[in-house]
């Protein structure tokens, strides 16, 4: 055994001697080796084999020849560690480095490396330059990396990094670029500043930095002095713009990014910044006008971008020879367009209201490439574009422009995009459309074109003999009055995705070239008058498909058997239907004249027994009302029973001090929520000013002696012939119905029960450094309940220095866990807009049962209470005008959502708040879904279900998750709300049998008879019949099939386009 230990040690020796032997002979430092090896351990996946196999000191002895790997010819020192992009995954230990003391070199961006970044990183003194860019790297910036004095570069951005900045970034004095992009940051704007000495470049884009911008010179002027670069777009900025004598300090600024962020007020002189040439300030909320200097060349800008933003005024002239790009959209500017503009070539003015003619144009000298005045009140006809023949994209959409349509594309042959749809244009379509080679979206839909479909005789079919063929994609004439048939040649324009054609006066047969359009992704020929057979074998590529209301007939081709039947019909009454799939005439809505043909006794047998049910339903409902009445009024007069539950006092039935207490020993009965409202109707608001409180009422499977019952309700003002309302769902799922039964609410105080002993015990986090409080704080505020609903109960808590918040209790079982949970919570607290209330701080509790959110209490009632509030009213009826008003600022708000990725998930009437006398618009209860389990987003799917907001999609699918097309079903539905002062729960008996608001309103407009749906406060007179059609057909419109259905910026655009 003896010679066997001596044998091992022997070997291990030797090993070491040529080791060291190694090493020696190729004059690389046996420690640098070794260090190198260990590093070479966290790397775990080498997908391209640049590193586990190469890095081999046996069969590659000298490290030069390693992937990355460079070492000074003098020292024979490493200096540089190079592995960018390789795939490389792993998790690093950086201390493994620290021998390597002449370093100057590390980049290991673009990979998937994750962990911690240790704080060992610090003692590579020698470091020059960082970058660990585009990683997974996780936890805080190490503190002791402000150590490294001698970096001149460092890059931490495309990561997972969280948490605030490091003090004693001013040490860094050599450092010459920071980029720190797309992380989890947080901190002070202003504090920052102050650290940063001599720097060039900063990125700190989307991350989650706060403060305003308006600090104190001497904190800016260390940055200002070299600053060229500067990009602090994409995090939660607020305050005001830098003040005049700060900004002009940036002498040598080039580029100042600081879009999507909450900066507001008015922009300082840019004069005195004789360097800057990329200015943006898109999505802020800054206001007056803008700085002329920007325009007339006193700055040598070539891009600025000011949209999405308050800006006010007219801009008179663009003189400034530098400017490339020039973005304005989606202000408030007005006046005419620019009699002047000399450089760009890209131009948007979007979103505003110039108004005037388009002869201005014929003055501009620009070489424009790209021009969008869309959604404006520009009028007149079209004038010849000869002057622009690079123009490239051409969007006139949503003005009131009339007259022919010139030939565009002959005056301007590089032309890709053409959008003129929602404008008064008539006369014929030019054949050179057709035949341009660059064309590639064509929409003029919504005017008043007419004559055929310019494709025979065109050049199409030449040209398919020719090297180069039509490029076009898109092909948009819908609503318009075309006539004549669909040529054949449309089978050439081989490039198509999308065909719409609906709402023309086409006629005779659909063309077999179709089928040649492989590519086709929608088609819609509906509304027209075609005859005859659909082709067969349309593209498989097919995902949105209309050929309702037409004349056809024959067998649906097999491969669009799996379409909806709205895809067939109403119309087409001679289709034949294959067996499984319905046909239009067993299934479909009738239209009026055909409303007799049903049998009559089947109706009367119909009619009795609904009439039947109704009327036990109604005497059960008095009775269960009466009752009701009589117990509450008890409660009114003893204040307090000894029978009551804690249901009962989380419903505000208690007379105790109005105080959050916590008990022990008290366990909250498993109660199994209905589908309910998540808020109270009012917030309260009424018990300042004296008014009298009214609340919905709360369906609760709860005890007997505390279950509610909605009444059956007909209102004595229909007409006979107007249906009528027949109660609600088998749930109770509407927020209100069409009569809501509002029941006294009085300021009872209430009892939390909370299961950490005597009070909260758990972590409390911020997500607004703003708000300050302590958990001690937070357990002594007076609290008052304000509702229960499918996430938990809502309370309002009033803080000791009197700010109030609503504090959601969230149910059992309900969320995520801590980490997922704190991922999602911060994205939807750095939703940080005037339209939506804030989600200020959550708390994370020992227990399960102890998980809050908190938000900003706001004084104000829903649209829900202003809709659908009876008697005593303290409302007068919302006019047309109000309504539009309302339904375009959720719109806008929701476009805020989407822009950004993020879905409400939760619309409906009570999650809108209309905050000021002029209707103002503030949504609640956003994004909540994300931090739930799948099970807790399917129960509040199924919530919105039951109240008739859910979309289609998400009703069947096995895992429903929200989207941002389910959130614009959910508008829709709302849409139609404001329009009818009806509740989508509610179900609506008439001539064509039960159904619900949706298929209500679409039967009434398929009917031709949509205004009889329109609410009778709001129909009265004539002024406002067009803006109720066109809103009545934009609710349409979102409660399409999702592949048909709009996105928001769509129904955002045609809300803004109605004019009342």
């Amino acid at each position: 055994m003896n010679l066997t230990i001596s044998f091992a040690f022997s070997s291990c020796l030797l090993f070491l001697l040529l080791f060291a032997g190694v090493a020696s002979a190729s004059g690389f430092d046996p420690s640098e080796l070794r260090s190198l090896l260990e590093f070479k351990k966290g790397i775990k996946n080498d997908p391209f084999g640049k590193v586990l196999t190469v890095w081999d000191p046996d069969s590659r002895p000298d490290p030069t020849s390693w992937t990355g790997v460079t070492r000074d010819p003098n020292s024979g020192s490493i200096v540089s560690i190079n592995l960018d992009r390789l795939g490389l995954v792993g998790d690093l230990k950086f201390y493994t480095l620290t021998p390597l003391r002449n370093l100057q070199n590390l980049s290991l961006s673009g990979n998937s490396f994750t962990g911690r970044v240790a704080p060992a990183l610090g003692s590579m003194t020698s470091l020059q330059h960082l970058d660990l860019s585009d990683n997974q790297f996780i936890g805080p910036i190490p503190g002791r990396i402000t150590d490294l004095y001698g970096l001149n570069y460092l890059n931490l951005s495309l990561n997972k990094f969280d948490g605030g900045f490091p003090d004693g970034f001013r040490n860094l004095q050599q450092l010459r670029v920071l980029d720190l992009h797309n992380n989890a940051l947080r901190g002070d704007i202003g504090q920052l500043f102050s650290e940063l000495r001599n720097v060039e470049h900063v990125d700190l884009s989307y991350n989650e930095f706060y403060g305003g911008l308006s600090v104190a010179v001497e904190n800016v002027s260390s940055l200002a002095n070299t600053a060229r670069f500067v990009n602090l777009s994409h995090n939660q900025l607020n305050g005001g713009f830098f003040k005049e004598e700060a900004i002009g300090l940036f002498k040598n600024l080039q580029v100042l990014d600081l879009g999507d962020n909450l900066i507001a007020g008015e922009l300082p002189s840019f004069g005195s910044l004789p360097g800057l040439q990329v200015l943006r300030l898109g999505m802020n909320q800054l206001f007056g006008p803008v700085p002329v200097e920007l325009l007339e060349g006193f700055v040598p800008l070539k891009e600025l971008d000011l949209s999405h933003n308050g800006f006010t005024g007219s801009i008179r002239v663009i003189n400034s020879t530098t400017l490339k790009v020039l973005n304005l959209s989606s202000n408030q500017l007005s006046g005419d367009l620019p009699s002047s503009l000399r450089s760009c070539e890209t131009v948007d003015l979007s979103g505003n209201m110039i108004s005037g003619d388009l002869s201005f144009m014929q003055n501009w000298e620009a070489s424009l490439v790209v021009l969008d005045l869309s959604s404006n009140k520009l009028s007149g006809s079209l004038s010849s574009l000869s002057h622009f023949e690079d123009l490239n994209t051409f969007n006139l959409r949503n003005n009131s422009l009339t007259g022919a349509l010139p030939p565009l594309v002959d005056t301007s042959p590089r032309l890709s995009v053409v959008e003129l749809s929602f404008n008064q244009l008539t006369g014929p379509i030019p054949a050179s459309f057709f035949t341009s080679m660059t064309l590639k979206s064509l929409n003029l839909s919504r005017n008043h074109l007419s004559g055929s479909i310019p494709l025979q005789g065109s050049r199409v079919s030449e040209l398919l003999v020719m090297s180069s063929y039509p490029q076009m994609e898109s092909l948009d004439l819908s609503y318009n009055i075309l006539t004549g048939g669909l040529p054949s040649e449309i089978g050439n324009i081989a490039a198509l995705k999308l065909l719409n054609l609906a709402d023309n006066d086409l006629s005779g047969q659909l063309p077999s070239e179709l089928s040649k359009l492989s590519n086709l992704e929608y088609l819609d020929l509906s509304g027209n008058n075609f005859k005859g057979k659909i082709p067969d074998r349309l593209s498989t590529s097919l995902h949105g498909f209309n050929v309702s209301y037409n004349d056809l007939s024959g067998p649906i081709p097999e491969n669009l058997r799996s379409f909806p039947r709205s895809s067939f019909s109403p119309g087409n009454r001679l289709l034949i239907f294959p067996d499984g799939m319905p046909s239009p005439n067993s299934a479909q809505v009738q239209a009026p004249d055909h409303v007799g043909r049903h049998n009559s006794k089947g109706n009367v047998r119909v009619a009795i027994i609904v009439a039947s049910v109704g009327a036990a339903v109604m005497i059960v409902v008095v009775l269960l009302a009466y009752r009701r009445a009589q117990v509450k009024e008890f409660h009114g007069r003893s204040g307090f029973s000894e029978t009551t539950t804690v249901g009962d006092a989380k419903l505000g039935r208690f007379s105790r001090p109005s105080v959050f207490k916590f008990h022990s020993n008290v366990q909250a009965p498993q109660t199994s929520l209905s589908f309910s409202n998540d808020h109270l109707l009012t917030s309260k608001s009424g018990s300042l000013s004296g008014q009298q409180e009214f609340v919905a009422e709360i369906v609760e499977h709860d005890p007997p002696e505390r279950a509610t019952t909605s009444s059956a309700y007909v209102n004595p003002n229909l007409l006979d012939n107007e249906p009528e309302t027949s109660g609600r769902k088998s749930s109770p799922g509407s927020p209100l119905p069409s009569s809501p039964h509002f029941i006294e609410s009085c300021e009872q105080p209430v009892i939390l029960d909370v299961y950490s002993p005597d009070r909260l015990v758990g972590e409390l986090f911020f997500l607004d450094a703003s708000l300050k409080f302590t958990i001690e704080e937070l357990s002594r505020a007076p609290a008052e309940v304000l509702g229960r609903g499918s996430h938990g109960t809502l309370y309002k808590a009033t803080l000791r220095n009197g700010h109030m918040l609503t504090v959601k209790w969230l149910r059992v079982g309900l969320v995520k866990n801590k980490k997922d949970f704190a991922k999602e919570v911060k994205k939807i607290g750095s939703v940080r807009h005037p339209n939506f209330v804030p989600v200020r701080a959550y708390y994370w509790g020992p227990r399960e049962q102890e998980r809050l959110l908190l938000a900003d209490y706001i004084h104000c009632d829903s649209l829900a209470l202003h809709l659908y509030e009876t008697t005593p009213r303290r409302y007068s009826p919302l006019s047309f005008s109000q309504r539009l008003k309302v339904g375009i600022e959720v719109a806008r708000c929701l476009l805020y959502l989407h822009d950004r990725g993020l879905t409400h998930g939760n619309l409906k009437p009570t999650n809108i708040l209309l905050t000021d006398p002029d209707y103002g618009v503030c949504l609640t209860d956003y994004c909540l879904h994300r931090l739930m389990t799948p099970s807790g987003t399917a129960e509040q799917i199924l919530n919105l279900g039951a109240l008739g907001y859910c979309a289609p999609e998400l009703a069947h699918a096995s895992k429903p998750v929200v989207s941002l097309k389910s959130d614009v079903y959910a508008f829709g539905v709302i849409l139609m709300e404001l329009l009818t002062r009806r509740s989508a729960g509610d179900i609506i008996s008439g001539q064509s049998g039960a159904v619900d608001l949706t298929d209500w309103v679409k039967l009434c407009d398929e009917e031709g008879r949509g205004m009889d749906c329109i609410d009778r406060d709001i129909a009265g007179g004539e002024e406002h019949t067009k803006a109720m059609d066109d809103l009545l057909a934009i609710s349409l419109k979102c409660i399409l099939p999702v592949n048909e259905r709009p996105n928001i910026r769509q129904v955002f655009e045609d809300l803004c386009s109605i004019s009342v």
